[in-house]
């Protein structure tokens, strides 16, 4: 095994006193050090060369490989691993070649600031990322434990809880946590004014709901309300049915071609971690809607491509799971999409024509799987009266590749 060269070392607002003794070794026997202005701060300047992180951080690489072979130190906040500089350094460089000496967490200062147990909260970050993909995690009862992007972040939070009519919920804010300047901040979401919030902190959240709480589960079958469409939705029954099939899991990708308002797609990302999506729609107004329904329902992480498949399918991520909404009939789009699916992946189609249900038919003769038909009618008013209203039945194919 190569020798580790690539120290990271996670350092609190303590800074250097901090540091156990092992740490403070490294940094001190380091010949060069990396990190952020504010952590290189921390170090006593004794000539040493120091290398400040660019933007994008990944530019600095080429020339830390330049020094391979001598001991570089990479300084970070806390414990790197958790939504730190360690994850994105492993990516890069062999982890046989690293050496990595976590730190204390903001978010393990923060659980025994409030006296909760970590496991039972929700680790979160709005580093770099917008606040509505919090939506999924606002649920009653939910102790939630998020990273800042900057001193705006809280507020930020405080009108998105509100907006969802979880206005109770209490807010904490931990500033500088750890170190000599640490504070606390706290109060309800709908009456949140603090304006003085330092860029450096840390959000804990008890969700609380009110009585208008609109709460939004994330086991698939939203309510059809929860979408904005023009019509191309798949039902709220079609929908959990269909999104069984796909077997939404961890960190797998979906390919939801025909997306419509992007309905498939954007429960396939809320109902496991790490999850990814492509949506493929070829109508322009209903690209608007599925990136307004993203952001709305908290996954602003979804990919939206402008194009008709099977034309547009080439060169995109391979998929772990395909759904065919729109289109199942055109020429060759069912193939392409097998052809491309992982061994393992699940291509599921959904009709509601006879052309459309006549070339499932033919790719259950061929490839297997299952074939069934969904007819789902719901109670509605009849005059002064109440009936059942049938909606148009829908033919489900679904067919795991081996």
């Amino acid at each position: 095994m190569t020798a580790p060269w690539l120290s990271v070392v996670g350092i609190g607002e303590d800074g250097m006193p901090g540091l156990v003794p092992s740490a403070r070794a490294v940094v001190e026997g380091a010949a060069l050090l990396v990190g952020g202005r504010r952590h290189l701060a921390m170090i006593p300047d004794d000539g040493r060369p120091r290398l400040t992180w660019p933007k994008p951080l990944t530019d600095a690489f080429p020339e830390l490989l330049k020094w391979k072979g001598k001991p570089v130190c990479v300084l970070a906040s806390g414990d790197p691993m958790l939504f730190g500089v360690g994850v994105t350094l492993s990516r890069h460089f062999p982890i046989a070649e690293m050496s990595i000496l976590p730190g204390q967490s903001a978010f393990s200062l923060a659980a025994a600031r409030l006296g909760w147990g970590l496991m039972d909260c929700d680790l979160l970050t709005l580093h770099g990322r917008p606040a509505a993909s919090l939506e999924p995690a606002i649920q009653p009862g939910a102790r939630l434990l998020i990273l800042s992007w900057d001193g705006t972040t809280p507020k930020e939070v405080a009108r998105l809880l509100t907006a969802r009519g979880f206005g109770e919920s209490r807010i904490s804010i931990l500033e500088a946590i750890g170190g000599p300047s640490e504070r606390r901040v706290e109060g309800t979401a709908q009456d949140w004014q603090h304006d003085d919030i330092a860029d450096l902190n840390c959000i804990a959240v008890e969700c609380v709901p009110g009585d208008k709480a609109k709460i939004l589960p994330c086991v698939p079958g939203l309510p059809d309300e929860a979408f904005r469409h023009d019509g191309q939705l798949t039902k709220r029954e079609v929908r959990a049915t269909t999104l069984s099939h796909l077997m939404p899991i961890a960190g797998q990708r979906l390919w939801d071609i025909g997306a419509g308002c992007g309905s498939i797609s954007i429960e396939w990302l809320r109902a496991a971690p790490r999850t990814k999506a492509i949506a493929i729609e070829r109508n322009q107004s209903r690209l608007a809607l599925i990136a307004e329904n993203a952001t709305a329902l908290g996954v602003p992480s979804l990919e939206i491509i402008d194009g008709e498949a099977p034309s547009v399918l080439e060169g995109l991520p391979l998929p772990d799971a395909v759904f065919v909404g729109g289109g199942a009939s055109n020429e060759g789009l069912l193939e392409a999409a097998w052809a491309a699916l992982l061994p393992g992946g699940r291509l599921v189609a959904n009709a509601v024509t006879l052309e459309s249900e006549a070339k499932l038919k033919s790719c259950h003769d061929r490839w297997g799987g299952w074939m069934l038909r969904l007819q789902v009618s719901r109670l509605e008013p009849v005059g002064p009266y109440r009936g059942w209203r049938p909606l148009m039945p829908v033919t489900i194919y679904s067919v795991t590749k081996e």
